[in-house]
């Protein structure tokens, strides 16, 4: 039997959980306390200088003052990781000593000796029909679970024959002693039980060894990002506790059903010690979540302050520009109800409370959206705006305003057109729209009322959004659907969505090229005729040397181009965009609303403001305006526009 050193039968045996868990409770203590000294220090020390003074000493003081909330802010977390690391610790260990206690009480009651190395002596009995006489006692190790190591005894069947399907070994004759058997099991339960312990111990030891303080008083983003490794390490070594504990498999709506059991301490102890999961888990209540993630904001943010590659800095872009609005407060208040790492980065962020709102929406962007200072600073404002908005559209009732990255939409790079991960494809929407309905249903399980829900989604988000909704049972909760700038959401019908078609919107501007882009037939059309004609025309402006046959070549591909695609549409469905139906389209039979018409690309010097304007009220009121009051339950004021 492999032992670890220090780790016996007698200790496992010993081991009194109680005084883990009763440790962990003491760390509980000193993390509340760090955390309640960081509250004061922000609100009645710091905060209170900041209104009521103003001069260079008391500055000063704010700065130190800020200083010591960092460092309670630090304690408070370290600590939570400490005691989340002590309770799985205890919780784990719990399963094995009572597997030992019990092969002690078996041996016990059978006479059985246990020696200090596991090893269990029996003694002499039953009958040699040979001789007559008694066969003797001995003494039998328990199987270490090695291939190829342990008591051949092993692998012999119960009439004592050998069974090559138990192991390797050679044949040999049965032992006739009845204990035998018996005293093999119970040492081999206790070799299970004390291997069993010895991987927990270890896992749980390596995560310990490294919750330790660096020297000073300096809390900086080296000190978190080693706070972020913490994290990870006591993530890693409670995985089986996290399985065993947390209904990680269930739906949302049994999540919260379990966070609702949970004691004051118990849900204490889930965001203090594992932020990074309880955070960004469909079902757990709004405030909770947004607990965890300002942590998981902070860690992530030390994490990557010591990557220098382009992804890690627009991503600490995106965060930072996060942790500033956090910071700021506001009215709407602003919730953080998940944040990640993930591919492109994981953002899902809400103005209002989503657990007490009478209204809820939940936007989907989508080309080009990453976590970034773009993302930070502009498509997180969509969602403040509607949120404003639907408060101005209907006074009475609250709403909560979600912008959700939950998936990564696809980028115009030439890594993601290589890779395959192009927006000309709905690989990036399939993977979203699971995920998509998941948060969905979390917003179900987790709001105290019965909110009237709006799905929104833009640009490629849309079709992430129709892929959702034609999942089996739609979106979770979903009243209505808007779609925005859309190139199609691989539906025929706004019937196929799963809502009714009468609770589907659309806003197409007529000057968004998104909204028109071509089908299959008339793209491949374009492409032929491009080739085509660029090619006639370099040949006929060879004559002319040269930059003839280039000038040439350009123009002829232009017309081919036309050409090519004239020639498919005239062949195919005009509805038929590149996603499916038009869903600006009579033919779909969504309600389109109004929307400014944009500018052309031409009027806008290449750019696609016609696409980008439909949230906000100072470059698109009319559709601004209609969204907001579709989020707020009052669809019957919006102004309609014709289909096309």
């Amino acid at each position: 039997m492999a032992a670890t050193p220090g780790l016996t039968w007698q200790r496992l045996r010993d081991l009194r959980p109680a005084e883990l868990t009763g440790a962990a409770d003491g760390w509980r203590a000193a993390s509340a306390f760090a955390d309640a000294a960081r509250e004061r220090v922000d609100a009645d020390m710091s905060g209170r200088l900041t209104r009521t003074q103003d001069s260079e000493s008391a500055r000063s003081a704010v700065k130190r003052l800020r200083r010591l909330s960092e460092n309670y802010h630090y304690i408070h977390t370290e600590t939570g990781l400490i005691r989340g690391t002590l309770d799985g610790f205890a919780d784990e260990l719990a399963a094995p000593q009572r597997k030992l206690r019990t092969a002690l009480t078996d041996a016990a009651s059978l006479g059985y000796t246990v020696n200090d190395n596991g090893s269990v002596d029996y003694p002499a009995g039953g009958r040699n029909e040979l001789t007559g006489d008694t066969p003797p006692g001995g003494s039998v190790m328990g199987d270490n679970g090695l291939i190829g190591a342990g008591n051949p005894g092993l692998y012999y069947d119960a009439n004592g024959m050998y069974d090559p399907a138990k192991g390797p070994g050679v044949p040999t004759l049965k032992n006739l002693n009845p204990h035998h058997a018996k005293a093999q099991d119970i040492a081999d339960r206790i070799a299970h039980a004390l291997r069993e312990a010895h991987e927990i111990d270890e896992r749980y030891s390596a995560a310990l060894d490294k919750l330790r303080a660096a020297p000073g008083l300096t809390v900086d983003s080296r000190t978190w990002a080693d706070v972020a490794s913490d994290s990870d390490a006591v993530s890693g070594a409670a995985r089986e506790y996290l399985e065993k504990n947390v209904p990680l498999d269930k739906p949302p709506a049994e999540r919260k059903e379990w966070w609702d059991h949970l004691s004051k301490e118990q849900r204490e102890e889930y965001v203090s010690a594992f932020p990074g999961l309880i955070g960004n888990l469909d079902g757990i209540p709004a405030l909770a979540r947004d607990e965890a993630n300002r942590e998981n904001l902070q860690m992530l943010i030390g994490k990557l302050e010591g990557r220098h590659d382009e992804a890690s800095r627009d991503m600490l872009g995106g965060l930072k520009g996060i942790q500033e609005k956090l910071g700021k407060g506001g009215d709407p208040p602003m919730y953080l109800l998940g944040i990640g790492d993930e591919g492109n980065g994981r953002a899902i962020i809400a103005y209002g409370n989503p657990d007490t709102a009478d209204n809820v929406s939940a936007y989907v962007p989508g080309l080009d959206t990453k976590l970034d200072a773009d993302f930070a600073g502009g498509t997180v404002n969509r969602a403040w705006q509607t949120a404003i908005g639907a408060q101005e559209a209907n006074p009475s009732s609250s709403t909560s305003s979600i912008v959700w990255l939950g998936y990564d939409a696809p980028q115009m790079t030439p890594s993601d057109l290589v890779s395959g991960r192009s927006v000309m494809l709905t690989n990036d929407a399939e993977a979203g729209a699971p995920a998509y309905n998941a948060f969905m249903a979390g917003i179900s399980a987790t709001n105290e009322g019965s909110p009237h829900v709006t799905a929104i989604g833009h640009s490629y988000g849309s079709l992430t959004v129709g892929l959702a909704a034609q999942e089996k049972d739609g979106i979770p909760g979903a009243d209505d659907i808007i779609l925005v700038g859309s190139p199609g959401t691989g539906a025929d019908s706004a019937q196929d969505l799963n809502v009714g078609k009468g609770h589907v919107f659309v806003g197409a501007a007529d000057n968004d090229i998104v909204t028109k882009l071509p089908n299959h037939d008339e793209a491949s059309g374009m492409l032929s005729g491009a080739a085509g004609g660029g090619s006639t025309g370099f040949v006929l402006g060879a004559s002319s040397g040269p930059l003839g046959a280039v000038a040439g070549g350009a123009v002829g591909a232009i017309a081919g181009g036309v050409g090519g695609y004239m020639a498919q549409d005239a062949q195919t469905d005009p509805d038929e965009h590149w996603f499916g139906t038009d869903p600006a389209s009579r033919n779909f039979g969504a309600t389109r609303f109004l929307v400014d018409d944009g500018a052309t690309i031409l009027e806008d010097r290449g750019k696609m403001s016609a696409h980008s304007n439909y949230f906000d009220p100072a470059k698109d009121q009319k559709s601004a305006d209609n969204i907001a009051k579709i989020v707020a339950g009052k669809a019957g004021k919006i102004t309609e526009e014709v289909s096309r």
